[in-house]
């Protein structure tokens, strides 16, 4: 039943859920190994039945909560950028829908293009420039991840407008076109100035009026596994656009412009020619009514590709986060010290203020108990090698390594984080901190050194039940004073000032 509830748990959070899959195999391995009597069919037995009750059965109901979600979220949202062409297509609601376009790109065509890296966005350019002391300024062009007006682009040929009657030409592999944004009338131009972010590829900006620019606004396409005169098939077909003059290729490195450029994705022109994901991308919408329509239902993927497309875009979403104004970034120190809390809601005495905090009597003796089981161990294992009997060593060091490494696993990774991390992250590490706590202090009077008070326990208890009472203001909301100011329900509370309430 444990392992039911993580699995369905893990879908909303890994941080919490996965060292217990890992300490209940280890704790296996251990109660394994110390039985070297049992017979290599036993032992072979007892391995497929933890293999299936702690790996497959967990898996299974992991993948099944999945399923449902695709089945009853399957509505067009704000975030269907984020996704792939085939993956939208199967979303009630967004325009890939059972829709229908033409098959092959052609000149004169309205488009959208969309870079395959996952969150690679769609090729964007907006009336802003970019600022002084960023290569040229001239008008911004980045991928931008939701569905926008500005993404549109016109498919036009390198030395004229498409203005011929009749079925128009379609556009093939080793054409050299312009792309011309279709709400500023400007050309997707590259130089041979450094990007914004990426200083060792180039600048892309938008350039010209009504359509006419220069020679630096000349794109070759090139089709990933096609030949020279094979068409552009929408959707479908790999495309990269190489630049005439600079040798370069449009490419998307998924970092974050400052608030100059809205936060969207830099473009760059990349002089690094091999084929990445982020310099390949595909035709989205096209709108052509001088080209016949096909139906774009056979573009819908299965089940296992719709899975593992959401599970990246969750971990690069996830990886991606960034502060918001204002707001202060909780570092991995400051957990176990309760150094900082969480501010949830409200800053002055007018409005409704929720303030996250751990206990103080609780997060403080968590922190001592971490201090406190190296020690008695290291003190176990010199008395046991001296000869010394030491009552529920083994449960010191065996159950209590394997808290104190469950706390680590959940603790540790933060440090290498770069995405913005909050207090609430160190909250599945402090329950195994706890229980290291507990294991430690109910076999500290056992000891024959110990001289704790026979009710230092139950003291504990009522010093943690205080203290909850003393600071559940925050928690459950308040109004009013201040900390610092006379008749709050928190005066002389605030023990720390980095905590803001």
């Amino acid at each position: 039943m444990p392992l039911m509830c993580l699995s369905c748990l893990l879908p909303d959070s890994f941080v919490p859920c996965w060292a217990p899959f890992c300490q209940s195999l280890i704790f296996t391995v251990l109660r394994s190994s110390r039985r070297v009597f049992w017979l290599q069919v036993d032992i072979a037995k007892h391995f497929l039945a933890r293999v299936a009750g702690l790996i497959l059965l967990p898996l299974f109901l992991y993948v099944t909560t999945f399923a449902i979600h695709f089945a009853v979220l399957n509505k067009s949202g704000p975030g269907d950028g984020f996704f792939s062409s085939a993956f939208q297509s199967r979303l009630v609601g967004n325009n890939l829908y059972n829709a229908s376009m033409p098959e092959y790109l052609a000149y004169g065509s309205t488009i959208t293009v969309k870079n395959l890296r996952i969150a690679g966005g769609y090729l964007h350019s907006h009336w802003h420039l970019y600022p002084e002391g960023v290569g040229a300024r001239q008008q911004q062009v980045t991928a931008y991840l939701h569905k926008d007006y500005n993404n549109l682009w016109l498919v036009q040929r390198k030395d004229d407008n498409d203005s011929r009657s009749g079925t128009p030409d379609l556009v093939r592999h080793g054409d050299v076109i312009r792309l011309e944004h279709k709400e500023t009338t400007r050309n997707l131009h590259g130089h041979l100035h450094a990007a914004p972010l990426t200083k060792k590829h180039f600048q892309v900006t938008g350039y010209g009026v009504n359509g006419t620019g220069d020679t630096n606004d000349l794109w070759q396409v090139e089709v990933c596994g096609g030949q020279k005169g094979d068409p552009v098939k929408v959707l479908r077909s790999k495309v990269r656009f190489l630049h005439r003059a600079t040798g370069c290729v449009l490419y998307s490195s998924g970092k974050t412009l400052p608030k100059w450029g809205w936060e969207q994705v830099e473009v760059t022109c990349s002089p690094y020619l091999k084929e990445t994901p982020s310099s390949q991308w595909n035709i989205e919408d096209h709108i052509n009514p001088k080209l016949p329509n096909i139906s774009l239902s056979v573009l819908k993927p299965h089940f296992l590709e719709i899975l593992l497309e959401s599970h990246i875009v969750m971990i690069r979403g996830n990886s991606g986060l960034k502060p918001k104004d204002n707001e202060m970034n909780s570092k991995p120190w400051h957990w176990p010290i309760n150094y900082q809390g969480l501010r949830f809601s409200g800053v002055n005495d007018t409005e409704y203020r929720v303030y996250l905090l751990g206990n103080p009597v609780v997060w403080w003796v968590n922190l001592a108990g971490l201090g406190l089981y190296p020690i008695m161990v290291a003190v176990a294992s010199v008395a046991l090698q001296r000869g010394f009997s030491l009552e529920h060593a083994a449960v010191l060091q065996g159950k209590g390594g394997l808290l104190l490494l469950g706390w680590l696993l959940h603790y540790a990774p933060f440090y290498s984080m770069g995405r913005v991390l909050y207090y609430h992250h160190y909250f599945p590490a402090m329950l195994f901190s706890s229980m290291l706590t507990g294991t430690a202090s109910s076999l500290l009077p056992s000891w024959p050194a110990s001289r704790l008070p026979p009710n230092s326990l139950s003291n504990l208890k009522g010093a943690s039940s205080r203290f909850f009472y003393l600071f559940h203001p925050l928690s459950y909301g308040m109004t009013g004073p201040l900390a610092h100011e006379p008749g709050s329900a928190m005066a002389g509370l605030k023990w720390m000032d980095s905590w803001e309430f």
